[in-house]
């Protein structure tokens, strides 16, 4: 009898505890009344949530009494955020009317600014791509996803895993690419070198088009490509992680990626791991291109506490690509491409034919480049009053390693280490009176060393960065006027480097003070500071909630990289001798940006106009002797100089999308890219003509159209299901860079591309998978683009066939596929 009354009396304590507990419920449908499928309903402060099913419907059940935020959100639709007061036994009915989505101008970036802010608050150019855009448009790097999604980008490529990013003509060490905010320093100046970041675990990509060297100081006067890992919202105490496989047909490219996420309290860890492999990819003219093959890892590590002092984030990475090194030689009358086989008695006319196994073939060529890039950092918030300061520290090592002796594989070409550590400190003032005022100061040490090479195109170095900037935000009824001021210091040295003989290989290397006897000084000591100031000054015009005209002005920074003013050797990798100039003054840019945005109920129109004068300009150039023959310094290698003037960039971008609402499944995306560059050294025009009045690597007019129909409800098992055509229309070049036939006339083009792709749902109305697939370049067409380095590797003046240089990738089919759990 006791026992039952204990028994009793504890169904009764935990009946009583249930019906203390409050419950909400309710539906999320669209200003139709129709349903919102999957929508988001969020509690924070309790750390819970719920979905809603395919009805709209959700229900959030024991929760603790009291009064709450509620966050309703679904991807194309405005968030609703609501405070709710939860009554202990009660149940709390919401019915939810999401409106249609502005967030094109309402979402939030972090890149380019001093804190988080609206798109629409921003005067500067900024555009958002997101991962669902990336996975639809397939590609073999993180570059060109980028690329096919915002206008006005573009790269320089050399071979398919190879983009360097371009933003409106200008790239390089002009363009700087960040990850998770931390600024990239991977020996970016380098035509062959790539972005060493992991494709598959970038959640957006925030590009800024235009100066951002107010906020990032050197290296940002063209512009900011932000890459975001991904974090996803987790559930508490549960494992949840996604497993992703793809693969390319052109080149047999696979990829696998496995992303773990776990949240313990207010800890989330993110853990993903990525392998690549590719062998050479083909095309109608060429067939396959030989040394354009490679192999990537990729682990990626990251810890994030969120509490009531702020955020504190940590990140490791790990980057391993060991990439093959074209060079284009073929035998003159087949065109079938030759091998280097022999060192110091190569000759280009008497290499064999590379045997048709080794061109489909998954093992790297002993003639290739090693990367390995290493990368710790930490970010935080801290809330001080109503104020807030953020602070960020990297340290970072790139491992580069250039194979080219065909005779002694083990031995690098090219081995150099740089490391660099990266740090900034910025204090968001308290507001007052809508004055929002940051100040800031970062910058970065770096030191590169040559380790056991033959070649040393660039000295050892140290250079030490710091810069401080002001900036300042208000509103004025429906006027958003933002600026700041910056002031950078960039020094940079480095003793005098001697090269001699190695008597065990027969090469050269680095001689050390005092055993210099029979070396050369190839570069002799250097120690220079690099000065600049740069700001910027603009306004958004809030005409009404979805119509707006943005204005800004800025002056652009940047300090001469280590190879324009230091470089005097052969970078094998390029198969170019680049010689520098030691008298080179900074860049020094003043572009001024105005836009038009307007987001309709049945269209989104953009236009973006700019104009850019660059004093200081520095670009290469091929080098020729007073006889009007070329230099050659190293046999079978060009030689370029770099070279200093004024420039003049300007353009415009302008993009359509049509999304009729009484065609609510169709969509219409149209943009079109133009830019012109123009050489204002008068003296090179007078002796040159139409040759020297334009700049190097300018993208041609691109048109682009993509007509897409999405499924606007679940059909059986398919969810999310849409199908896509795509043209990709370039134009002529006829606007090139011509001295000493450095550029040469690029022919327009034009890529028809089709996809489609769905989510795959199991019987509780759960995706168990998303399939993306897509069939690139459909009608195979053979084209060269103006900005493939690949076509200007040519050794012979005429062919057989009338084709010079290497053709661009021919038709390829890929397929992706997107597990989550």
């Amino acid at each position: 009898m006791k026992q039952l009354s204990t028994l009793l009396f504890l169904l009764l304590f935990i009946t009583t505890a249930y019906a203390q507990q409050g419950v909400v419920k309710g539906a999320v449908v669209n200003k139709d009344g129709k349903p919102v499928q999957f929508a988001n309903i969020a509690i924070p402060a309790l750390h819970t949530g719920a979905t809603a099913d395919q009805q709209g419907l959700f229900n959030i059940k024991n929760l603790a009494a009291g009064t709450y935020d509620i966050k309703i959100s679904m991807v194309g639709y405005q968030t609703v955020k609501l405070k709710k007061q939860i009554t202990a036994g009660q149940t709390t009915v919401l019915n939810v009317s999401l409106e249609e989505d502005l967030s094109k101008l309402d979402e939030v970036v972090v890149t380019g600014v001093s804190r988080a802010t609206a798109v629409r608050k921003n005067p500067i150019p900024i555009a958002v791509i997101g991962k669902r855009e990336m996975n639809m448009n397939v590609n073999n790097n993180i570059i060109d996803a980028i690329i096919k999604g915002v206008p006005g980008v573009s790269a320089v490529t050399t071979g398919p895993n190879i983009s360097k990013p371009f933003i409106r003509g200008l790239g390089y060490n002009r363009v700087l690419t960040l990850f998770d905010g931390v600024r990239q320093e991977g020996q970016q100046w380098g035509d062959e070198h790539g972005i060493e970041i992991d494709q598959y675990g970038i959640s957006r990509a925030e590009v800024v088009k235009g100066p951002a060297s107010l906020t990032y100081g050197s290296d940002a006067l063209a512009g900011v490509i932000n890459m975001i890992p991904d974090i996803p919202e987790l559930t508490p105490g549960k494992l949840q992680g996604s497993f992703l496989t793809d693969y390319h047909s052109n080149n047999g490219m696979i990829g696998s990626s496995l992303g773990l996420a776990y949240r313990q309290n207010d800890w989330k860890y993110v853990l993903r791991g990525t392998a690549k492999a590719a062998h050479n990819y083909r095309n109608s003219v060429d067939g396959f291109v030989y040394g354009t093959a490679f192999r990537e890892y990729n682990v990626t590590a990251l810890a994030r506490v969120d509490k009531s002092w702020g955020h504190s984030q940590f990140g490791a990475t790990l980057y391993d690509n060991t990439q093959e090194i074209p060079d284009g030689s073929r035998d003159s009358l087949t065109r079938k491409f030759t091998r280097q086989v022999k060192d110091a008695d190569d000759n280009i006319k008497d290499r064999p034919l590379v045997p048709d196994n080794e061109l489909r073939t998954y093992t790297i060529n002993p003639l290739h480049q090693h990367i390995q890039h290493y990368r710790v950092y930490n970010h935080s918030k801290w809330n001080v009053g109503t104020g807030d300061i953020n602070t960020m520290i990297g340290v970072q090592q790139s491992i580069r390693r250039e194979y080219n002796h065909p005779e002694m594989i083990e031995q690098p070409g090219l081995y150099v280490v740089l490391n660099t550590l990266n740090y900034d400190v910025r204090y968001n003032l308290p507001v007052m009176n809508g004055l929002e005022t940051t100040v800031g100061v970062n910058g970065m040490y770096q030191s590169n060393k040559s380790k056991n090479g033959t070649d040393f195109p660039i000295p050892d170095y140290n250079l030490f960065d710091i810069g401080g900037f002001i900036f300042a935000r208000k509103s004025f009824g429906k006027v958003d006027v933002s600026g700041g001021i910056r002031y950078d210091n960039r020094s940079i040295r480095w003793n005098d480097f001697y090269v001699g003989p190695n008597k065990e290989n027969g090469f050269e290397q680095h001689a050390q003070l005092p055993d210099t006897a029979g070396a050369h000084l190839q570069f002799p000591s250097f120690n220079h500071r690099y000065t600049g100031i740069s700001g910027s000054l603009g306004a958004t015009w809030n005409i009404s909630e979805r119509v707006l005209v943005k204005a800004n002005i800025a002056r652009g920074y940047r300090a001469p990289n280590i190879t324009e003013i230091g470089s005097n050797g052969l970078d094998p990798g390029a198969h170019i001798v680049y010689l520098g100039n030691r008298g080179f003054k900074p860049e020094f840019s003043l572009q001024e940006d105005i836009g038009i945005q307007a987001w309709l109920p049945d269209a989104d129109i953009s236009v973006e106009l700019f104009n850019n004068n660059i004093e200081n300009y520095i670009y290469q150039a091929k080098l020729y002797d007073n006889t009007g023959n070329p230099v050659v310094i190293v046999p079978g290698n060009a030689t370029y100089k770099y070279q200093q003037s004024a420039a003049r960039l300007f353009g415009a971008e302008v993009s359509v999308n049509l999304h009729p609402r009484s065609i609510a499944w169709l969509t219409m995306n149209n943009s079109v890219a133009y830019t012109q560059g123009r050489n204002r050294n008068m003296e090179l025009i007078s002796t040159h003509g139409d040759e020297a009045r334009y700049l190097p690597f300018i993208p041609p007019t691109h048109i682009r159209s993509e007509l897409k129909a999405t499924t606007q409800r679940n059909y059986g098992i398919f969810t999310k299901a849409y199908a896509r055509v795509e043209a990709d229309i370039i134009a002529d070049q006829p606007h090139f860079y011509g001295v000493d036939d450095t550029e040469t006339f690029t022919p327009g083009y034009t890529l028809f591309n089709i996809g489609a792709g769905t989510g795959i749902l199991n019987k509780k109305g759960k995706t168990v998978c998303e399939v993306f697939l897509q069939l690139d370049n459909v009608a195979n067409v053979a084209y060269q683009a103006n900005m493939n380095r690949l076509k200007y590797f040519e050794y012979y003046s005429s062919s057989p066939n009338g084709r010079l240089g290497i053709y661009n990738m021919g038709r390829n089919f890929s397929a992706k596929v997107i597990v989550p759990f």
